[in-house]
């Protein structure tokens, strides 16, 4: 419910506090927000704008998917065009308030966490398709609009955007962007940075930039776009975006096998991709597997195996022998136990489901995670000494493997016993994470593959970039945000 200042119902305008009465106690945190003098000049500043101050949406829109850190921003911000979140930005720096910017709120790095006293800026009101460009084939959009969208009007003209992940329907393409986020398709078509033709960025100091233009050369400087993507926030805020497109793919056909061993891996990979143009190649274990089945999944095969693959290709019947063939093979070298392929879109879709539920069915143990990379190349040592560290590491803890393999990208989640305290969970993996780093380092790799750094990557930054590359982006920060208010404490401290 949004209220001014000046017309709050009669009821609450009667209410005293008491011990017993809860809804007291949110007066008065409703009216200490709505009395803060900053947020007064807000609103005087820009009377139409939406301003929400009640507890529960300060919780929901102050934090991600992470939930280490306890919800506290000092409003929630929701601008209807680039004109209020300019003044916004300007309004911020003349408060001297902090602003984290909000899109679907997917990350996983605590990137869009405000835990102290912030005022979250949220895009979601800012969700339209501005344009389409035949010649060009592109499609402009407002930064809140949500990924699923964006693909669903590429379809309609016959097109695709290629970007996809199982948070399709509640990331927004400027959170896409700002973590220059990858998914399962990008062994064939590349990370978010790949897509964009241009964006929109509202600067630290309020100043709108046009960066990249949609043009496909342009040699005149610095290009500023690849600045804003990845920058988390911490430059300025993304407000619309001019997005590539590109022809649809063929049907495709969606195969999951089974294989023995971990050592295996690499070998199936390098087996299909030697024949195939691959779409995605996926792996996940079978401790992962159990907790998609436990959580509604049909099981695809009579009995369990030790580790899974999903991958994607062309359906076209040259491609289907081809991966017919790579399947014979793996088999005879005792590399895959089992194997099953797709007859129909539904059974695609259903095979996607054992990889893309993943997620969701470990959100209930408030899983610590890791989301790293290496090369491609690099990544069956990695692999080999990672399982090595984490079965030393974490002889107590239940750890969930599943990832990117075609793009060198892991995703590790450790999941909390149900006994454990949270803090002392916390700190269990941390230690083990500085170790993680440090193999990073040694494998030229990186401790953030597609969630950012945000707060909770902060630590191991430095395992990632070297200190001249720290400094020269504290240095960007300072040109495009000089008092330092576009999501304080992300990525680096000032």
């Amino acid at each position: 419910m949004l209220f001014s200042g000046h017309n709050l119902p009669q009821w609450m305008l009667q209410m005293k506090p008491c011990r017993r009465c809860r809804r007291g106690q949110i007066f008065h945190r409703i009216t200490a927000a709505m009395s803060d003098p900053r947020l007064e000049s807000l609103r005087a500043l820009l009377p139409e704008l939406r301003l929400l101050v009640e507890p529960a949406d300060l919780e929901h829109y102050g934090r991600d998917w992470t939930r280490r850190w306890t919800p506290a921003p000092l409003a929630v911000a929701l601008p209807a065009s680039v004109g209020e979140v300019q003044a916004i930005v300007r309004w911020a720096n003349a408060q001297g308030v902090g602003i984290v910017p909000s899109g679907g709120r997917t990350g996983l790095s605590g990137g869009a966490v405000a835990a102290n006293g912030e005022l979250v800026l949220s895009l979601e009101r800012m969700h339209k398709v501005l344009a389409f460009d035949a010649v060009d084939r592109t499609l402009t959009v407002q930064a809140g609009i949500p990924l699923q969208k964006v693909q669903e009007t590429a379809r309609e003209h016959g097109l695709q955007y290629p970007v996809d992940f199982a948070s399709r329907g509640s990331c927004s393409i400027g959170g896409n962007i700002a973590t220059n986020a990858g998914g399962i398709r990008v062994v064939r078509y590349g990370n978010t940075r790949e897509w964009v033709a241009g964006v929109r960025l509202v600067t630290g100091s309020g100043e709108l930039m046009e960066l990249g233009r949609g043009l496909v050369k342009d040699s005149s400087g610095y290009d500023l776009r690849h600045l804003a993507i990845a920058s988390e926030g911490t430059l300025g805020i993304i407000v619309e975006a001019t997005l590539k497109l590109t022809d649809p793919p063929p049907p495709g056909n969606v195969m999951l096998l089974a294989l023995p061993s971990f050592e295996a891996l690499m070998q199936v990979f390098a087996a299909f991709r030697a024949r195939l143009q691959l779409q995605a190649f996926e792996f996940l274990t079978d401790v992962a597997l159990r907790h998609v089945l436990a959580h509604g999944e049909p099981p695809p095969f009579e009995h369990a195996h030790p580790y899974y693959v999903v991958t994607e290709f062309a359906s076209d019947e040259a491609s289907e022998a081809e991966a017919l063939a790579a399947f014979e093979q793996c088999l005879e070298q005792g590399l895959v136990s089992d194997g099953v392929i797709s007859a129909s879109d539904a059974q695609a879709a259903q095979l996607w489901r054992l990889r893309e539920a993943i997620t969701e069915s470990l959100a209930r143990y408030l899983p610590y995670k890791n989301d790293v990379s290496v090369r491609i190349s690099a990544m069956p040592a990695f692999l080999a000494e990672t399982q090595a560290l984490l079965g030393r590491e974490y002889p107590q803890f239940e750890v969930v493997w599943f990832g990117h393999i075609g793009d060198g990208n892991l995703h590790i989640n450790i999941l909390k016993p149900e006994a454990m305290a949270q803090d002392a969970f916390v700190a269990d993996c941390e230690r083990v994470t500085k170790l993680l780093a440090q193999s990073l380092q040694a494998h030229g790799g990186s401790i953030s593959a597609e969630h950012g750094i945000g707060l909770v990557k902060k630590p191991y930054l430095a395992c990632t970039r070297s200190a001249a590359e720290i400094a020269a982006m504290r240095g960007i920060k300072a040109v495009l945000d000089p008092n330092g208010i576009m999501n304080p404490g992300k990525l680096f401290d000032r």
